[in-house]
């Protein structure tokens, strides 16, 4: 067994050593053993694998520069760290670090020897074998670059919970703790970078890019994220690529291709240098310009792609890089570099010869002197071309800062400072092992770990549980992922106008400590778009829409493909590409360009108003007629004219009208609460006082003319106080009306929005349509009532009354407001009032007009006609016709009776009154009679079907009475007997009017 052993595990040692020789590693002895895996080249060169003989390990091509400077930044700490007094005292670190060459394979052969060299010293063979070249186990690894390496790296070295330290892996997948165990880093995930870049975007109000990440576990978690946080902010893709520094030139030119048509002005790329370096060259060579490209850490700085002959394509990039750091005495460090100083570094020597452009003359089979090298560097990678044949031979008295290399560029410490950030990482873990007191460890009951026989889980525990202050102040402590939180600085690429060259201008930062919100800082005067220009380009799939407008979706495109749709009325936008238009107040509307909301117009009849205007002179004019009337009446209140037409109950109809002509005022104006539970009240009250005025007179004098000899109970039954209690009945009923409607719906200001969108209409709410319905349709009984009485008294006497004028008054009445419904209903807002209030002013000016009118005129324009004796010729005319419509029906009958007896031809009416059928007046009447007769007394004709009968009629002063009594006797000796009771009952009506 023992044999076995040592013969395997000198056939792995004589492999390892043929896999690594000397010049490919860098190597020193220690106490304890710290591996490394740094990119010292950007790839591999292309071999076809035939397998007809044994396959030879492949070719790393490309030297980094700044690979190397990383390197050299552990190899740094290390030293630093052994010779400080207080960290790992009389413990010595050693270490051994390997050129991945910026692959897998690469990468997992270095690994593998980490991993072999563990399990050998976990089989305890140094009783067996004495080797004296025998290194300690590796119990941690710094590295690796890329996120694809590290995690395959990772998968590796958690099978055997080795502690992984990487400085420049950002996957957010590496965070995942159940995958990757043993995985911690130094550098913030892409979780915080994807998120920024996302900020970005949106605080440039930029809706439209294309992605580009490298088809690896880098790219491909990061702009998924990207994704992610795009949707959230409406901001939308129009490509999504993915490359890789191995495509082949069919798949680089369509994605050229598609950048090239794509109207996305801004592409986001997470990718590392190398990976992006074929897809830019070609870029370039098509010159495809005027793109915004926003860059992720792994390329931001990168000197592959920074380089002045690429600028004029890329001189727009807004990148991410890591927070610089400060390490003390490094730049000395790295000036102190030299192959014959450097003998533990095994890349010293192809450092120098690709730095000085020469070859040392001791190269072995493997110096670059004797291989072709492709140009190119990755962040100060350089590389040169030719074999030793073009090559001279380095004096090994080279100055190393006389030459510009990005190894030497030390002003922004930030993937160098990590790595030295790792490597005390490790080294705290360490001193927390060596200061441990048992009982207070980590372990199982508290138990400590060996610090000479420390495995590389025990340091795994520790660096999970790792507190300590950095060398600038910082605390250091990795979260539950294994994961540091840190900043970004946000730089954009300038063209030097010293040297031409490429530099990072810091134009801004990203706290990720920070409230949601107050993470991203720019300061846009900074920022130079395509190396000149301070305008921010435009990016977006539409023009914005300006205020007073929204996005509308375009059916079939993006979200961020709209068209700008102008905000509804009512609606308004005081932003530009609003999603949505917002409503504007109940009050307010929307102005011409929908930007903002101003004051609805308020509307109501106003008394300033051309049409208040007119209505309130009308009802002034009204109450001035109806003034100017009540005024003559009560002057002339003693003629016959007032006392015939009730003068009582003329006054108290005067007063009705000025209160109708009064009651349209309080439709004008602003409805208040209480105008509204007024105005209603106030009209209907007033008409109907007013209707019940006509209604009490004109059913008075018809019950009078048709009863039989007025006594003195009908004088007592139709006396004033009788007349009022009607009038107050009758209103007390509409009274009552208006006391329910106020107290159960109570009419009030309301404003109506509804009717026209623009406009305020302040009208009265009424409360309850019935109770309105109700007290119209009172008023409206009432004035039925009055127009069929007054109809049918229309055959009285016209000076004695005015049934003709209320018949036509009622007529206009009725017209109006039948007329006023249908009006009332299809009128809306300031109109309703209007037309209620014409309503009332014509209603109140026919009632006026009909019934005072005629008789003001008689009495300031015709007093002749104001005399008691025009009165009683009136009334007794009606007598007569009375009376000898009468006469004439006996006299038919009579005859009728007669010819059915055959008795006669004909027979003489025995009546009073002298028949004048082709006949002369029986009694003449001297001439001077006659003229006094008709300048004393009136003359009536009455016509019937069978003749005319004149009435003369004579009316003298009291003392003549008699006189005129026995002439009227002689002149009518003729008086029927059955003429008596009709002359009487008109005769006995002068007393009581």
């Amino acid at each position: 067994m023992t044999l076995y052993s040592c013969c395997f595990i000198l056939l792995l040692c004589t492999w390892n050593a043929a896999a690594y020789g000397p010049n490919q590693r860098a190597q020193k002895k220690g106490d304890i053993i710290l591996g490394g895996l740094f990119p010292i080249h950007f790839g591999v060169a292309a071999k076809d694998q035939d397998l007809k003989s044994r396959p030879e390990s492949v070719e790393c091509i490309r030297y980094n520069f700044r690979g190397f400077r990383w390197l050299q930044a552990m190899i740094f700490a290390i030293e630093e760290i052994n010779s400080s007094p207080s960290l790992l005292p009389n413990m010595t670190l050693g270490y051994r670090i390997f050129d991945t060459c910026n692959t897998v394979s690469k990468a997992l052969e270095a690994t593998l020897s980490f991993v072999a060299q563990n399990k050998i010293d976990s089989l305890n063979l140094d009783e067996f074998c004495n080797c004296s070249e025998h290194i300690p186990s590796t119990i941690a690894v710094v590295g690796a670059t890329g996120s694809g390496i590290s995690t395959a790296v990772a998968n590796l070295l958690g099978l055997f919970y080795i502690p992984q330290v990487s400085y420049a892996s950002s996957s957010r997948l590496l965070s995942n703790k159940n995958q990757f165990k043993s995985f911690l880093r130094t550098i913030p995930n892409d979780e915080h970078q994807a998120t920024a870049m996302a900020d970005i975007i949106e605080y440039f109000r930029w809706n439209w890019v294309g992605t580009i990440a490298a088809d690896d576990d880098y790219g491909r978690p990061g702009i998924e994220k990207f994704r992610e946080e795009a949707e959230e902010r409406d901001i939308c893709i129009d490509f999504s690529e993915l490359i890789s520094q191995y495509s082949d030139e069919e798949e680089i030119q369509q994605v050229v291709e598609v950048i090239q048509n794509s109207t996305a002005r801004v592409i986001v790329v997470f990718s590392s240098g190398p990976d992006l370096e074929p897809l830019i060259k070609e870029i370039v060579r098509r010159n495809i310009t005027g793109k915004i490209w926003l860059a992720s850490e792994a390329w931001a700085s990168s000197s592959l792609i920074a380089m002045p002959e690429f600028f004029r394509v890329i001189g727009s990039t807004i990148g991410f890089a890591l927070k610089a750091g400060q390490i003390p005495g490094f730049r000395e460090f790295l000036q102190k570099v030299h192959p014959k100083k450097s003998s533990n570094n095994g890349f010293a020597k192809e450092f120098w010869e690709e730095t000085f452009n020469c070859y040392l003359p001791d190269g072995s089979k493997n110096s670059p002197a004797s291989t072709s090298f492709l140009k190119g560097h990755e962040e100060g990678a350089g590389s040169g071309n030719g074999t030793s044949a073009f090559r001279p031979p380095c004096t090994g008295d080279e100055n190393i800062t006389s030459v510009e290399t990005p190894y030497m560029d030390y002003t922004h410490l930030r993937i160098s400072y990590n790595v030295y950030l790792a490597v005390y990482s490790i080294a705290h873990a360490l001193q927390d092992i060596y200061t441990c007191t048992p009982g207070k460890g980590l372990f199982t009951n508290g138990s400590c770990a060996d610090i000479k026989k420390v495995e590389a889980w025990q340091v795994l525990k520790h660096l999970r549980h790792l507190n300590f202050t950095n060398n600038m102040g910082e605390q250091v402590d990795f979260d539950e992922f294994g994961d540091l939180v840190g900043n970004y600085s946000i730089i954009n690429w300038h063209l030097s106008p010293e040297d031409g060259s490429v530099v990072f201008e810091e134009v801004g930062h990203y706290n990720v400590y920070a409230k949601k919100g107050e993470r991203l800082f720019i300061n846009e005067n900074k920022i130079l778009w395509s190396g000149f220009s301070k305008e921010v380009p435009f990016s977006n799939c539409s023009r914005d829409c300006l205020p007073g407008t929204r996005k509308g979706i375009i059916e079939g495109e993006p979200t961020c493909c709209f068209e700008c749709v102008d905000c509804p009325d009512g609606e308004y936008s005081d932003e530009t590409d609003a999603s949505a238009c917002d409503k504007c107040p109940e009050d307010y509307w929307s102005n011409e360009n929908h930007t903002s909301c101003i004051p609805k117009q308020i509307e109501f009849l106003a008394w300033t108003e051309p049409f208040g205007i007119a209505l309130t002179l009308f009802a002034v004019l009204g109450i001035f007629l109806t003034s100017f009337v009540l005024g003559v009446f009560t002057k002339f209140r003693n003629t016959p004219i007032v006392k015939a037409t009730n003068r009582e109950l003329s006054y108290l109809l005067l007063f009705s009208l000025l209160c109708c002509f009064s009651s349209s005022l309080f439709f004008i104006g602003e409805p208040q609460n209480w105008t509204c539970r007024l105005r209603q009240p106030a009209f209907g009250i007033s008409f109907v006082l007013c209707i019940s005025c006509i209604l009490v007179k004109t059913n008075r004098v018809l019950l009078v003319f048709e009863a039989k000899i007025p006594t003195s109970l009908h004088r007592k039954w139709w006396g004033l106080n009788l007349q009022f209690l009607l009038v107050f009945l009758c209103t007390f009923v509409q009274i009552v009306i208006c006391v329910i409607w106020l107290y159960t719906a109570p009419p009030s200001s309301y404003r109506n929005h509804e009717l026209e969108d623009e406009i305020i209409f302040i009208t009265c709410h009424e409360g309850s349509l019935m109770a309105l319905g109700f007290l119209i349709g009172y008023t409206c009984l009432l004035a039925a009532i009055c127009f069929f009485f007054a109809f049918k008294s229309r055959k009285l006497p016209e000076n004695f009354n005015e049934a003709k004028f209320i018949t036509f008054s009622m007529l206009i009445f009725f017209i109006v407001w039948i007329s006023f419904i249908p009006a009332y209903a299809s009128t809306y807002g300031k109109f309703v009032s209007a037309v209620e209030v014409i309503a009332i002013l014509a209603a109140s000016f026919g009632l006026l007009a009909c019934i005072f009118f005629n008789k003001v005129y008689i009495i300031l324009f015709k007093p002749s006609r104001n005399t008691i004796e025009e009165v009683r010729c009136s009334t007794a005319a009606h007598a007569f016709k009375v009376a000898a419509r009468a006469t004439l029906r006996r006299s038919n009958v009579s005859r009728k009776r007669s010819n059915s007896l055959g008795g006669s031809t004909g027979s003489t009416p025995s009546s009073s009154i002298s028949s004048k059928s082709n006949h002369e007046d029986p009694f003449p009447l001297p001439a001077s009679a006659e003229r006094q007769r008709q300048q004393r007394g009136c003359k009536q004709k009455v016509s019937f079907g069978s003749g005319t009968v004149t009435l003369s009629l004579s009316f003298e002063e009291p003392q003549k009475n008699a006189m005129a009594n026995r002439n009227a006797k002689h002149r009518n000796s003729l008086e029927a007997q059955n003429s008596d009771d009709s002359l009487m009952r008109h005769r006995a009506l002068l007393p009581l009017q």
